[in-house]
């Protein structure tokens, strides 16, 4: 079907297929045993089922009783402290409406937590932020779990929420879903501006006022953050596995045409349910190729490090198993087509207006670098996602994606791109196995030799450098930041002083068992180090001086000193503070669970 797949792109696939073969086949018997004859409560008792409408009015209770009128489960993540998710006040009535519209029904099934990684960043509360993924998939579990629903709709936009939500879904894989974004907030300040106010905050030319103001001028209004970080990360990744409307992660809220998107989800969701003749369940369409595509997508968008997580987590939640060397091996092969923030100065509205990703996804088909046979919830077909929603007379339609890029400063054909590879490699070594994202960093930053500067959090870090200790070429080194030390925190309170040392003309990098997250930049960083320091990990025996050798190009993470690193013993760290106060003594279960970086960070996976 369509252009033949690039050669590595079908290696890859098979090889995922091959290791995945009985995992995937135990999943989909799974599915299979809980797809049922009709709507899921019919099984209910009428016990079961008078508490299920109980709350309904009469109309909606006689509709709910018999077995033909669909009921979709709408899961969502609103709060009104969040950006991203306080457009979500406003959708469960209007689905509701669209709903009852098409002779259906729609009810709030339950919420899950949404934690924002930009309020948590360097504070207490980030221990909690990767650790909330598997919370929110158990929560949509609990959401589903009343077996009153046709279908789902999700409602998530942010870093752990939609990955959460997926995970939890697909233990529900015969009932067929969408993912309903809420969209990006306007374009505030340049985000050029923005780095360069925090790098001066950090040297101590400007002041904190100064600072709030740039940050407040940044993120302004209700919406998704602009930068490609994790949360526009998710967006594009549910468009390439096929699970949410092409064109609408980008449309801002509050606007017309994103009311129209929402609506359509619902009338989407109902024409595939297992009532119809196209029953779609989202276990079927979150296959080994799907998960291909995502992984071509984070690629070829630069997008972030923190999917080398989540979406091996995802997989597994299919019975699919990637892991860290498929994204290596795809990330030669796959263009970098986008420059946006931090890869670039664009933002996503900038990225949406030159074409977004209905013009990645058709360049991408039409080089073989996508599975084009794949299900989706428009049907079979990738190209039912090269198109973009409009509205005209007030009324939603689709026409075909730009087939040029309005922006070559954003945005490039595959025959013209930014790069030649995706940008994320894996290096490997006496130290052990890590992730680098280089699609933002300068080739002479590619590599680092240099000695070892060891530090137990971000704060010593930034003590070391008020104090003028770092005037140097050195690879700052933060053990015991993984998912059993403290829950594996991004450590982006580091980004700006790395920054200005880097600016100054001295050699620098970081190395750690932690995150770096989506907006990693222009600072060589080998993060997610696996084996992590409380799992016996090299990482945490690294001494000051120790010379450290990251090298992206080579693939190489090693450590020498004037004895063998992995033969000492480790250094005894008192963790007892990271694992109380702030809600942390609640997850000593999942520190103790937890599986490795490279598994997925999960508490459901194997170890």
């Amino acid at each position: 079907m369509g252009t033949k797949v690039n050669p590595v792109i079908d290696r890859v696939t098979r090889r995922i297929q091959d290791r995945s073969q009985k995992t995937r086949a135990d999943y989909l018997a799974r599915v299979r045993l809980a797809a049922n004859e009709g709507p899921s409560r019919s099984t209910l008792s009428c016990s079961n089922l008078a508490h299920g409408i109980a709350a309904c009015g009469q109309a909606e209770k006689d509709a709910l009783a018999g077995t033909v009128t669909p009921n979709i489960g709408i899961v969502s993540a609103y709060n009104d402290m969040l950006s991203a998710h306080q457009p979500f006040d406003r959708f469960p009535e209007l689905i509701k409406q669209a709903a009852a519209a098409e002779g259906a029904m729609a009810q709030f099934a339950g919420g899950v937590p949404a934690m924002c990684d930009g309020v948590t960043q360097g504070q207490d509360g980030m221990d909690l932020s990767l650790f909330s993924r598997d919370v929110i998939a158990m929560s949509t579990a609990i959401a589903l779990s009343h077996n009153m629903f046709d279908a789902a709709l999700c409602l998530g936009i942010c870093d752990k929420i939609v990955p959460g939500l997926l995970i939890g879904t697909l233990s529900f894989g015969h009932l067929p879903v969408v993912f309903v974004p809420a969209g990006p907030m306007l374009s505030g300040l340049p985000n050029k501006e923005k780095a360069r106010i925090r790098e001066e905050y950090a040297a101590g030319r400007v002041g904190r006022d100064e600072l709030l103001a740039a940050e407040s001028a940044s993120y302004h209004s209700a919406g998704t953050c602009t930068f490609y970080g994790t949360a526009n990360s998710n967006q594009m990744l549910m468009e390439f596995m096929g699970l949410q409307l092409p064109g609408g992660s980008f449309v801002n809220p509050g606007t017309e045409l994103r009311a129209h998107l929402t609506t359509e989800a619902v009338r989407t969701v109902l024409r595939i349910t297992d009532l119809g003749d196209n029953y779609t369940p989202i276990g079927h369409i979150v296959d080994e190729k799907a998960i291909v595509n995502a992984l071509v997508g984070l690629l070829a968008s630069g997008g972030s490090t923190n999917h080398t997580l989540h979406l091996v987590a995802i997989a597994a939640a299919g019975g699919v198993l990637i892991d860290w060397n498929d994204f290596a091996e795809l990330s030669k092969a796959v263009p970098l087509l986008a420059r946006v923030y931090p890869n670039g100065l664009a933002d996503v509205n900038h990225f949406h207006a030159a074409g977004g990703l209905g013009y990645m996804i058709g360049q991408l088909l039409d080089a073989g670098m996508l599975h084009e046979d794949v299900q989706t919830i428009l049907g079979p077909g990738m190209r039912n996602f090269c198109m973009e929603p409009v509205i005209d007379n007030s009324k939603l339609k689709w026409q075909a994606s730009r087939t040029e890029s309005l922006d070559s400063e954003v945005l490039r054909p595959v025959d013209d791109p930014f790069d030649n590879e995706g940008g994320l490699r894996v290096v490997d070594g006496n130290v052990g196995r890590a992730i680098v994202k280089v699609s933002a960093v300068a080739e002479e930053h590619y590599a680092i030799t240099a000695p070892a500067r060891v530090f137990d959090s971000q704060a010593a870090f930034i003590e070391a450098f008020n104090n003028g200790e770092l005037e140097m070429d050195f690879v700052a080194v933060l053990p015991n930041q993984g998912p059993r030390a403290n829950g594996m925190p991004e450590l982006h309170k580091l980004t700006p002083y790395l920054g200005v040392l880097q600016n100054r003309g001295f050699k620098v990098a970081l190395l750690t068992d932690g995150r770096m997250s989506g907006a990693s930049g222009k600072v060589l960083a080998a993060i997610q180090v696996t084996p992590e320091s409380v799992a016996d990990g090299t990482i945490g025996k690294i001494r000051n001086d120790d010379l450290i050798t990251i090298d992206s190009n080579a693939g190489v993470l090693s450590v020498s000193g004037e004895d063998d690193a992995a033969a000492r013993h480790a250094k005894c760290h008192d963790l007892t503070g990271n694992h109380t106060g702030m809600g942390r003594e609640l997850f000593t279960a999942f520190r103790t669970q937890v599986s490795s970086a490279e598994t997925g960070a999960s508490i459901f996976a194997v170890k």
